[in-house]
């Protein structure tokens, strides 16, 4: 069969340790020099690559904060001693600072004499543009007077880094006497933080594009064995088909008709003609606990829902590495111990299909956090081995029930409608939450996407506030450059502070086949995530990350973590040649910038026209290629 189109350069060889690296990184610095030169006959590398156009409002200027190899011009003077030579780096150093002060009064002069004739908006933004210019460079002498140890880059992790999901280890948990599953839990600490890069396999290949992508993965991308592939009984991998360098996912299974099939019946269990009509029937988002690899959601993505994977971590096949790979929703999770990070009431339907879950264990604690994050429901059915439970959608259903009849409901202080791992509750949640609506009372897909006055009082949230966020939404649409739907550049997109999910819903309207993955940090109500500590994820899980207001939200917040161990985290998630796009203001945007150079990023700053206030940061990761080394 003819091999699927993906895209990607052959990427930049790195060999097996560091310094046989930099040697080699050394040996191509002719060959780097060249391609910049390729680059400068064009408009901007990175504008020819990013299929954004409103990042780019001028192609045919240079970006302002353009910067050299090391992210800093080199110093031509090299005399005498190491001592004079510093004593004469010191003394330019002081030069530079006399005359960019000098540089700002004179500036400062020339805008009173000219307040006359100048109007008021006009003053203001070039008072503004003149205030950032010096900041800026008075940060730039500031990080070179610190010295080459600032500037120097992240060195590249071990390769038992390629596949490690930081927060899950087993066995040492094990070791502190967790069993019965608890060795599962994710445990964050100091330590799980990296200080390095993560290199992709030794022949990772950048992954077909979708759709191409759900029905075909490279076999080296993913930490998985052949006896894997073959021995597991579950419906999804017995439907997997492995050759030398790809694995494909086709409905073949001998003992069962297929996923489709499958999915027919549940609709008609509970009373709908067939999977399509789900959304009719007021579902959207479909919690799957044990998923295989995600052939449950890749079909019924086809009919508008949206189904998250979740699966304990594995060090080997996968289940959420694999699922992410063919382009679909997952993460890290468990019944285990902990509560999962979504709010009560988050999902119209969970799904179990051989997911090895004891339900009655742990005095039904699994149910009741199932139970937490259900929204209310009226149906009910069996057939053979598939059987579909309801959920109440009365809340008088919990109080009319007789003493020592079941969990009893939480108190306030115990119904944390937004937990964060919080240990597993014995008390049924979310019944006192302003958000208990059945779902057939609510409005369907697409329009539950557009909340009125009412539904937003729900959440807390005022009108004004949601339009204007869906106001900033429809400036920055994907532009011509994006290839058509459903061929997408990205399909992957890990949103890090996704406030209302304007970005999300931006994408959709565009009619990108893209899925984005809404995080909030824990202060707030969505998918949480506390920012200081490892995404649940695995490497190079993502086509693009975006972050709108991190910086500055992290900064009013105690300073557990620095910046550099945010990016370095981004750059763990983030797939080679991915992109990150930053937005905030125009301090933290140029503190950002600087950062780069140390992870190895290709980065620009793009002013916003609508917004003098705030700058977008435009990143994309190389794609580095560990060489084997041969004995």
């Amino acid at each position: 069969m003819s091999g699927p189109l993906y895209r990607g350069a052959s990427g930049i060889r790195i060999s097996g340790n560091s310094n046989d690296l930099w040697d080699s990184q050394m040996k191509d610095k002719t060959e780097k020099e060249d391609l910049d030169r390729n680059r400068s006959s064009d408009q901007s590398y990175l504008a020819l690559r990013f299929p954004f156009r409103v990042f780019f409002p001028d192609n045919n200027s240079p970006s302002k904060y353009g910067n050299g190899e090391s992210g800093f011009a080199s110093d031509p003077f090299i005399v005498g001693s190491p001592r004079s030579r510093h004593k004469l780096t010191l003394l330019l150093l002081k030069l530079s600072l006399a005359l960019i002060v000098i540089l700002a009064l004179m500036g400062s002069f020339w805008w009173t004499i000219s307040i006359s004739t100048m109007s008021r908006g006009q003053i203001v933004h070039n008072y503004r543009r003149l205030q950032e210019q010096l900041v800026s460079d008075l940060r730039d002498i500031g990080e070179l007077s610190l010295g080459s140890s600032r500037l120097q880059e992240f060195e590249f992790c071990s390769e038992e880094s390629e596949n490690y999901a930081p927060c899950f280890n087993v066995s040492e948990n094990l070791a502190l006497g967790y069993s019965d599953g608890s060795e599962n839990t994710r445990l964050c600490g100091q330590s799980s933080r990296q200080s390095c890069l993560v290199l992709p396999p030794v022949n990772y290949r950048i992954p077909p594009r979708w759709p191409t992508g759900r029905d075909i993965i490279w076999v080296a991308n993913v930490k998985i064995t052949a006896q894997e592939v073959l021995s597991s009984g579950s419906l999804t991998k017995r439907m997997m088909m492995l050759d030398e360098e790809q694995i494909s996912f086709r409905s073949v299974s001998p003992m069962f008709d297929g996923v489709e099939d499958y999915s027919h019946q549940i609709a008609e269990m509970i009373g709908l003609r067939n999977e399509s009509n789900f959304v009719q029937a007021g579902v959207r988002t479909i919690l799957d606990i044990g998923c295989g690899y995600g052939s449950f959601g890749a079909h019924l993505f086809s009919k508008q829902l949206i189904t998250m994977c979740i699966a304990n971590y594995e060090p080997s096949g996968s289940q959420v590495q694999l699922t992410l790979e063919r382009g679909l929703p997952a993460m890290i999770g468990s019944f285990n111990s902990n509560q999962l990070p979504y709010p009560s009431l988050s999902f119209d339907m969970l799904h179990c299909a051989r997911c090895g879950i004891d339900w009655d264990l742990k005095d039904g604690y699994f149910l009741i956090e199932a139970d937490r994050v259900l929204k209310p429901w009226w149906m009910l059915s069996q057939q053979d081995e598939t059987v579909v439970w309801k959920k109440t959608s009365k809340r008088s259903c919990y109080s009319s029930r007789k003493p020592g009849a079941g969990p009893a409901t939480c108190n306030k202080g115990h119904d944390v409608e937004s937990p964060y791992y919080r240990p597993l509750q014995g008390c049924i949640a979310g019944t006192q939450s302003r958000r208990w609506i059945p779902i057939q009372e609510k409005t369907t897909w697409p329009s539950r996407s557009h909340l009125n006055k009412t539904e937003l009082a729900i959440y807390g949230l005022h009108p004004e506030d949601f339009s204007e966020d869906a106001e900033n939404w429809k400036t920055t649409r994907p532009g011509e450059e994006d290839p058509s739907p459903p061929y997408n550049i990205f399909r992957n997109v890990l949103d890090m502070n996704a406030h209302f999910g304007g970005f999300n819903a931006a994408l959709l309207e565009a009619g990108k086949s893209a899925w984005v993955m809404n995080v909030v940090p824990t202060s707030f109500v969505g998918v949480l995530h506390d920012w200081c500590e490892p995404f649940p994820t695995y490497p190079r899980s993502y086509d693009l990350v975006h972050a709108e207001g991190l910086l500055t939200l992290q900064t009013h917040q105690q300073r557990r973590c620095t910046m550099l161990d945010l990016f370095t985290e981004i750059d763990r998630v983030l797939r080679p040649e991915g992109w990150i796009i930053i937005r905030d203001t125009a301090p933290l945007v140029e503190s950002a910038r600087m950062l780069t150079t140390r992870l190895k990023w290709d980065a620009r700053v793009i002013e916003i026209e609508s917004n003098s206030d705030d700058r977008l940061l435009i990143c994309q990761k190389p794609f580095f290629k560990k060489q084997v080394v041969s004995s």
